[in-house]
């Protein structure tokens, strides 16, 4: 079939149909001063004047920073493996078919992925991955709705920050209803979700819970009390939605093993690299019961009718495809190619690779914080850690900044990430994994207390919040 674009008389045709005199009034729902305006683009140039250009910009980015950001992507060693396979014309494409018969190997790498999740997980059902761990994380939230028939949800202010955003807008446009759980102010519980807060927000029974939001680890790396969450959560027949970071699975308990109903998270630590704010892959998983609540593919194994082994995408009926209006969820084009990289990466490093890269991870946090408090800089929480920690800073934003000018990265400023969230003005959150070198941290304490030394404020530094003098 020729196919051309529309031409003017066509366009002319479909206007008159819609009752309008130009393109500008299928628009005119949209305040001008929100629409597009055309973009202020160079003329064209050779290609190779402009590949030069190009790679002068490229030249500006920073590789050569000692790193500690994480709170939320975090850097891993991926295997060229993981690459070579990735980029083969079979699997370069995100999309899954709507014809699957035809697509064996596609499906057979998307039940592998799920396969795998699943057993990270300690759950019965995973999906074919979201856009990325904050979607992920907001279809948990809806299928708790959905399972309850009740419209509130309590989330932890432990839970990301960008998270927590995109569960407001999810949550405005369902008409549903959401409610922060504030942190632990002081002691030794300090940072982690208040659970007696948690426990009375649940007990009001003229407007019952759906369902509870908790990270493990949370957004500043501290561990929560996961069993006491959800066994409160249960007992108000409410069901639990555990936020993981699928790396620290290796060595903490699996969602599975404290009674989660649901779990999100991102999945971008499964050695793909992060760059300008993604790719990411979101992982969303359930137990058997919520099967037919949890959107996005999943894909079954069979026999065909010749007794082979034949893989199925299965239970459709939950998708926009199918039912649109009655969908699970609106979601469409998903994380393929990405679910794939990261089922080379698990299946590369084995389980225990995977325990050794978050054991590696966790061992240089300790040396990290050792290292930092040699300079006279402490953890903001007492509490147990992973891989990922606060520290008390004076004048973080700036420190931060003059860090930068030496090489450093110094993880984040958490005023400007969660400004709300008191007695974290001056802190910066800072995380390490297998990647991070002893010089790096070296580097970090180094430089660190060189600039709190210069700006005679390192007797500031401060103490953990409930620590004893």
């Amino acid at each position: 079939m020729a196919y051309g674009p529309h031409t003017p008389a066509d366009r002319e045709q479909m206007l008159a149909a819609l009752g309008m005199d130009s393109v500008d009034d299928l628009f005119a729902d949209i305040p001008e001063r929100l629409r597009s305006s055309p973009l202020r683009l160079d003329p064209p140039e050779p290609e190779q004047l402009l590949m030069n250009r190009l790679a002068g910009l490229a030249g500006r980015n920073r590789v050569d920073l000692a790193s500690f950001l994480g709170a939320g992507a975090y850097r891993h060693f991926s295997p060229p493996l993981v690459d070579q396979i990735l980029l083969r014309g079979e699997w370069y494409t995100a999309y899954t078919p709507y014809q699957p018969e035809v697509s064996q190997g596609t499906l057979q790498s998307i039940y592998e992925y799920e396969s795998l999740i699943a057993e990270l997980l300690g759950l019965d059902v995973v999906s074919a991955s979201h856009y990325d761990g904050a979607a992920a994380t907001a279809e948990g939230a809806l299928m708790t709705c959905r399972a309850t028939q009740r419209g509130r949800v309590l989330v932890s202010r432990g839970v990301h920050p960008h998270y927590r955003d995109v569960l407001r807008t999810y949550f405005h446009g369902a008409g549903l209803h959401i409610e922060e759980i504030p942190l632990v102010g002081e002691g030794p519980t300090a940072g982690t979700t208040d659970l007696a807060e948690l426990e009375r927000r649940l007990g009001d029974t003229e407007h019952p819970v759906a369902g509870v939001v908790v990270a493990q680890p949370n957004f500043f790396g501290l561990l929560e009390p996961m069993a006491d969450a959800s066994n409160l959560a249960h007992a108000a027949g409410a069901q639990l939605v555990a936020v993981v970071e699928p790396v620290s699975l290796a060595v903490l308990a699996p969602p599975g093993a404290y009674g989660a109903d649901i779990a999100a998270g991102e999945g971008q630590a499964l050695g793909i690299p992060p760059q300008y704010g993604g790719p990411y892959l979101g992982i969303l998983a359930c137990t058997d019961p919520l099967v037919r609540q949890i959107p996005g593919r999943l894909v079954g194994m069979t026999t065909d009718v010749d007794g082979k082994r034949a893989y199925v995408m299965t239970l459709q009926a939950r998708e926009q495809h199918i039912r649109r209006e009655k969908a699970a969820s609106n979601i469409c084009t998903n994380q393929t190619l990405l679910a794939l990289a990261a089922s080379l990466w698990l299946a590369a490093l084995g389980p225990h690779g995977l325990r050794d890269v978050a054991a590696l991870g966790a061992a240089r946090a300790a040396e990290l914080e050792a290292a930092l408090a040699s300079v006279g800089v402490a953890r903001v929480h007492a509490g147990a850690y992973l891989n990922e920690f606060a520290v008390r800073v004076p004048d973080a934003a700036s420190v931060h900044n003059e860090l930068l000018g030496r090489g450093v990265l110094a993880g984040l400023v958490l005023a400007d990430a969660v400004p709300d969230e008191p007695g974290l003005a001056d802190a910066l959150l800072v995380c390490t994994t297998e990647v991070t070198t002893g010089d790096d941290i070296a580097t970090f304490a180094r430089e660190l207390g060189a600039v709190l030394a210069e700006s005679g404020a390192a007797a500031k530094a401060g103490q953990p919040v409930g620590a004893r003098a």
